[in-house]
């Protein structure tokens, strides 16, 4: 857990609402045992792995089915309490964060998948349900499902934040990947968006308004995925670089020439460093791009040796190839491993971790300049990325006794953010906005958006209960 720091200023703005007695009366006669509000639990469910800190929730509710959450629901709205919803915690801007106070609403014990519809290639699970998870369940099938955010997070919160990860080049995000919905309204309701069929015209897209919608329209209790057929052969390559330039230059042009890679992933030398050290590897310490390729046997030695040949023209060397599953395990280790090998880097220290997305033609522009501002602030710093759609991430390390290098850190955060949206890019490719990238939202936007945003909101919502404070201010 990425504990967060003690700092004034990173204190989001708190306007506390009253939960009176009643509604917890209420709610341990309603759940008995599944309503706790001892501060252990409380505290878990008051955090995400953001540096941001605000109070715990005043109870935190384990519902076990879609009635469940109805009720809870139900009950803060008679009482206008914010209501949060909870997976597993692996949120990274604040989502989780009781700024308004409230009640929590834990979905990880609803984890079932409630159907597999393999001709259709279509399968329906409750929000608890974790990636991981879902691809033990289905693999018998020959099936597998692609959105990989590095966390084993619940499918209900990645819908929530409109996740994506290392396959998205291909696969798309949970945009593309979500086709029907089961939520839970502000008033209690439960309504459905969508269907199994694969496209419709018939009203409003209540579907996609739902995804990324960060909790603050309703609480997601069942949703329907894509899923699609493990392919034929995978081969994965590792490829270093002697520089960040030749690496992304070389990811341009596998994107531009329509290479169809399944991933393509970015670890700046920094990581690499750190991966080493963490898991005892002996990775050339230089830029790295990883790469994994999708198909048939024939297409993906097609693919590999375009993308080779064309890596070779930018310096890029050690090509290490792998087409088992251990194999791939092992050249995949550094990408996953890179989070917790920069914490334990610098022991003690406190991550700001960030992400930007621009057109894949800007994206040389809007990774060197920053990668020459970090490294001029002095903050030890890793950068990995989702470099196949544009996407990377920074992760600042601080000292949480030095206040200074919060704001060094914050400084860097506002100019990366300022020149992605120059760029014709987005605030944030996949962790969501929650509180960390709320006036970023408004520049992006545009004042006349948010208002829309605001009149949903409002529509949808008028006592202002789900998960107040995230996104936007009203």
């Amino acid at each position: 857990m990425n504990a967060p720091t003690q700092t004034s200023h990173l204190m989001p703005a708190l306007h506390l609402r009253d939960v009176p007695a009643v509604l917890i009366d209420g709610l341990k006669a309603r759940f008995g045992a599944n309503c706790s509000t001892a501060m252990a639990v409380r505290t878990q469910h008051g955090r995400d792995e953001s540096s941001f800190d605000a109070p715990p929730p005043s109870a935190v509710v384990f519902a076990e089915s879609t009635q469940d959450v109805a009720d809870a629901v139900k009950l803060a709205g008679e009482h206008s309490v914010p209501v949060i919803p909870f997976g597993v915690g692996s949120s990274l801007e604040g989502h989780l964060l009781a700024v308004q106070g409230g009640i929590s609403i834990d979905v990880s014990r609803m984890n079932k998948v409630l159907s597999i519809n393999a001709d259709d290639l279509t399968v329906t699970v409750q929000p608890g349900v974790t990636r991981k998870q879902l691809n033990e369940e289905i693999k018998s099938t020959g099936l597998f499902f692609p959105i990989d955010p590095g966390a084993d997070a619940s499918i209900g919160g990645m819908t929530a934040t409109r996740a994506s990860g290392t396959n998205a080049v291909r696969y798309g995000t949970m945009r593309e990947n979500v086709l029907a919905l089961e939520v839970v309204t502000a008033a209690g309701e439960v309504i459905r968006t969508g269907t199994r069929a694969k496209k419709s015209s018939a009203g409003y897209d209540l579907t996609r308004l739902m995804v990324g919608s960060e909790g603050t329209l309703g609480v997601v209790t069942e949703v329907t995925l894509r899923i699609y057929p493990l392919p034929e052969a995978v081969s994965a390559a590792i490829c270093s670089f002697p520089s960040i330039e030749a690496a992304v230059r070389t990811t341009i042009e596998t994107i531009q020439l329509g290479v169809p890679i399944a991933r393509v992933e970015l670890i700046d030398v920094n990581t690499v460093r750190m991966v080493n050290a963490y898991a005892k590897l002996n990775l050339r310490e230089e830029p790295m791009l990883l790469m994994e390729f999708h198909g048939s046997p024939a297409g993906v030695k097609e693919q590999a040796e375009t993308v080779q040949e064309l890596a070779s023209g930018h310096g890029g060397n050690a090509f290490e190839w792998a087409s088992t599953p251990e194999e791939r395990t092992r050249l995949w280790t550094a990408r996953h491993n890179s989070y917790f090998a920069a914490v334990q880097s610098r022991p003690g220290c406190r991550v700001i971790s960030t992400d930007t997305c621009v057109p894949i033609s800007r994206l040389a522009d809007c990774l060197l300049d920053s990668v020459a501002e970090a490294d001029a602030s002095g903050i030890p710093y890793f950068l990995v990325g989702h470099v196949g759609d544009g996407n990377f991430h920074f992760g600042y390390l601080l000292d949480p006794n030095v206040p200074e290098e919060r704001v060094k850190a914050e400084a860097l955060n506002h100019a990366l953010v300022s020149r992605a949206l120059a760029l014709e890019g987005t605030c944030t490719g996949e962790h969501g906005v929650g509180l960390h990238k709320m006036d970023f939202l408004v520049t992006e936007a545009g004042v006349g958006a948010i208002d829309m945003m605001r009149t949903i909101k409002r529509a949808l919502d008028p006592k202002n209960i789900m998960n107040p404070g995230k996104i936007f201010s009203l």
